[in-house]
């Protein structure tokens, strides 16, 4: 559903009167009888209330506190949330977590950019990041996040949170330019080097009459630290004298403590990316508008391995070495075969393409309605990664190619004001529709540089439909009371379904659900600047393309690693919250509840011996969020707090043995994590940030027998700390300078985070 602007759903009806400037100074938030008031030169889709809990950063806010190279480092400090991101420039690992789902549960949340779907719900896990470079950190306006499925305008995978980028609109000429550098001395294992990049962007927009348009351009070169690690556990090296003796390897041990080597590295990206954005918007009437928006992201991206393991002359060894492709070698006594799943290879080209259009009317009178249709594109997407099978073909590797691949959006929804702008109450209702595809077929190559000589291996197909209808009703029902009532209704639907690999073809039958899902959501305004809020909803996700069809076979022929009959996750999900508002200061505390069936994770499936996504019966999440910000004098601030008990409570399945996971901690949902964060403003050009993150002890294994976190697949605790210093010579010309992880904390999600880096920029805005 196309989003309205989150800062107006916090109870706020934000006006749009024609002729506002959108660029005016930012107003500072006003409360009448429970209701914050966001300031009226805040740009929004159709007006809405809705008492739940709301968090936000504006573009001045997130230009003084936040060194930002990508559109996700805006969340970087709202309470609960956590982006993923290894690396400046991170485009299929950076997956947001929430407060009751992981960084595996990539589908439980929701990302838009000026109405348009960055989400990628094609799958559920690391590898479907939100198309966040679709949006860069300079034409942000604001971001907003709607914490819990409490509004019936959204589909179910909303669950964790609702995040909405609105990024500029010129109301008169404007020109910007931004050259930035980042750099990062990196050291774990024998890897000891420098990495980082630069990133440039410029953009250019105006308003003539009724029409304004934005054009923006921005490149980002980036090498990444190593990402991947070569292994070999040590009680798999058989106790020989054969082999190639080597050097080099470090002992260490897995996340469940079990010995193992660790003998090169598998992944160092070096990525160039360029987005181009074009925005139009045309006021056909004063109060009809129509929104036009066009963008290109361009990737390219190589991942190259370094082998830490050297001969007795000093030369490296890798699963190349002498030729063939495999290689023996003895480490410490024991013989090990190193092969090319060791020390991987692979580049990779992307072109995705976004389109938006759409028609709403702004007139704050009795009706309102909007029109908008969008689309994201897989123009060209083609991995190529090296993996020879037989010693007369060296080269030989694996293409897969996702062209065809996309979704779109399309969407009419209105609001009734039957007492009027301002009146007891505010009904939206709507209709929706989203349509995943997802096209992947691998190939196997005689040379992986080229590609040449492909052959198809295995094909994955399949389409996913989610129609929708909604209404939702905003009552004033007293000077002090307010409640929303929502009801949406969802009809999916699975067709084209196809598994196929080599001689082996499974065409998956088509599959139809509908659901109904009630969001209710409840204001007391306790006057003296405290507000008592409560919301309860229900929300409904629907297994992805990927986690129905995307698998294999086995020996026997048959089908393993997919499950189209999968059921849909369901989550009941309240909250109830305490809120006081000044407009200098703001304090909430948020009780949070959420019980989820049939939660979608991969585990064991004893008949096909392979670990496959399947139901988890039940999960259960209750925590405490803590939030607080204020501004006095030259210094502002902000923190949180959360603390979250999320538990499997119930799962027929397993992870290594029956029963092994009842009991254990959600993966990758710590019981613990923390913000502050705090700005000094010297005077009107310059400001100082400070800033720090938490996050306690987490697990990645359904079981939780992983507790070594500080390793290569683990998990680890981590507190970092932030600094950011933004001097403004004059009206044109500022610069940054900021380093993150200052601490330098080597920390772990399955790679390593970034170690102390700094971070310096320049900018000239006209």
């Amino acid at each position: 559903m196309n989003p309205p602007c989150l800062s107006a759903i916090a109870l706020a009806i934000a006006a749009w009167p024609p002729g506002v400037r959108a660029d005016a100074a930012a107003e500072p938030p006003t409360r009448v009888a429970g209701v914050v008031i966001i300031g009226h030169h805040q740009p929004s889709s159709l007006p809405t209330r809705l008492p739940t809990t709301i968090e936000g950063i504006d573009a001045a806010q997130l230009e003084r506190t936040i060194n930002a190279t990508d559109s996700e480092d805006a969340l970087k400090y709202l309470p609960s949330l956590l982006v993923r991101k290894r690396y400046p420039g991170d485009y299929n690992h950076a997956v947001l977590s929430t407060r009751a789902s992981g960084t595996g549960n990539s589908a439980r949340s929701l990302v838009y950019a000026d109405g348009v779907l960055l989400s990628n719900l094609l799958g559920n896990a690391a590898a479907f990041a939100p198309r966040w470079a679709m949006v860069t950190p300079e034409e942000i306006e604001r971001v907003d996040v709607l914490y819990g499925p409490f509004s019936a305008a959204y589909p179910g995978n909303a669950v964790g949170a609702v995040v909405d980028y609105v990024t500029r609109l010129p109301q008169r000429f404007e020109a910007h330019a931004r050259l930035g550098i980042f750099h990062q001395p990196f050291e774990l294992y024998r890897a000891d080097d420098h990495f980082g990049g630069r990133q440039a962007s410029a953009s250019l927009g105006d308003r003539a009459g009724d029409l304004a348009w934005w054009v923006s351009a921005n490149r980002l070169i980036s090498h990444g630290q190593p990402q991947s690690f070569a292994t070999k556990l040590t009680n798999t090296g058989v106790v020989s004298a054969e082999g190639t003796p080597v050097q080099g390897a470090v002992a260490g041990r897995n996340p469940r403590n079990q010995a193992w080597w660790l003998i090169g590295t598998g992944t160092e990206y070096d990525t160039t990316q360029d987005h181009l954005k074009a925005k139009l918007a045309w006021d056909l009437t004063p109060t009809l508008r129509a929104n036009l928006l066009l963008g290109w992201w361009d990737n390219h991206s190589d991942g190259r391995p370094v082998s830490y393991l050297r001969d007795a002359a000093g030369r490296p060894v890798d699963n190349t070495t002498g030729g063939g492709i495999t290689h023996t070698v003895n480490i410490d006594g024991r013989r090990y075969a190193l092969t090319p799943a060791d020390f991987g290879r692979s580049s990779e080209r992307q072109q995705h393409a976004m389109q938006a259009l759409s028609l709403k009317t702004r007139t704050r009178g009795e009706w309102d309605w909007e029109l908008a249709a969008s689309r994201v594109d897989y123009v060209e997407d083609r991995l190529r990664t090296y993996a020879p099978t037989r010693a007369e073909q060296p080269q030989a590797g694996r293409l897969t190619d996702l062209g065809g691949t996309g979704w779109h959006t399309l969407n009419a929804r209105g609001t009734w004001r039957p007492d009027g702008d301002g009146g007891a109450h505010v009904i939206d209702a709507g209709l929706g529709r989203q349509h995943h595809q997802l096209r992947s077929t691998l190939s196997t190559t005689s040379d992986w540089v080229s590609a040449s000589g492909a052959a198809p291996a295995s094909r994955f197909e399949g389409d996913t439909h989610v129609d929708s209808a909604f209404v939702q009703d905003s009552w004033r029902f007293a000077p002090a009371w307010t409640t929303v009532l929502g009801l949406r209704a969802e009809w999916w639907s699975a067709s084209r379904g196809l598994t196929e690999a080599g001689s082996a073809r499974l065409v998956h039958p088509e599959r139809r659900l509908q659901h109904l899902s009630p969001k209710l959501a409840l204001l007391l305004d306790l006057g003296d600047a405290w507000a008592l809020k409560a919301s309860s909803g229900r929300a409904i996700r629907y297994p992805t393309v990927s986690e129905l069809y995307q698998g294999g076979f086995n020996a026997r022929g048959e089908a393993i690693n997919n499950d189209p009959d999968l059921r849909p996750e369901r989550s009941w999900t309240g909250e109830l919250s305490v809120e006081w508002t000044t407009p200098a200061a703001r304090a909430r505390a948020t009780l949070f509840h959420e019980d989820t069936r049939d939660a979608l994770y991969s585990q064991l499936n004893p008949a096909t011996n392979a670990n496959t996504v399947q139901n988890v019966d039940q999960v259960r999440t209750t925590g405490l969020e803590l939030a607080a910000s204020a501004q006095r004098g030259a210094f502002d601030w902000s923190g949180s707090l959360t603390y979250a008990d999320s538990r499997i409570v119930a799962n027929a399945g397993y992870l290594l043995k029956p029963g092994d996971t009842i009991g254990k901690w959600q993966p990758r949902v710590p019981r613990w994590r923390a913000t502050l964060q705090a700005t000094w403003r010297a005077n009107e050009r310059v400001s100082l940030s400070a800033g720090a993150r938490y996050s306690g002890r987490q697990f990645s294994a359904l079981d939780n027998g992983d507790p070594n976190g500080e390793a290569y697949t683990g998990a680890s605790r981590y507190l970092t700390a932030d600094l950011r210093l933004l001097w403004r010579f004059d009206r044109h010309w500022s610069a940054a300078v900021g380093i993150d992880n200052l601490n330098n904390d080597r920390y772990w999600n399955f790679h390593p985070y970034p170690q102390r880096s700094v971070n310096a920029e320049v900018k000239f805005d006209l």
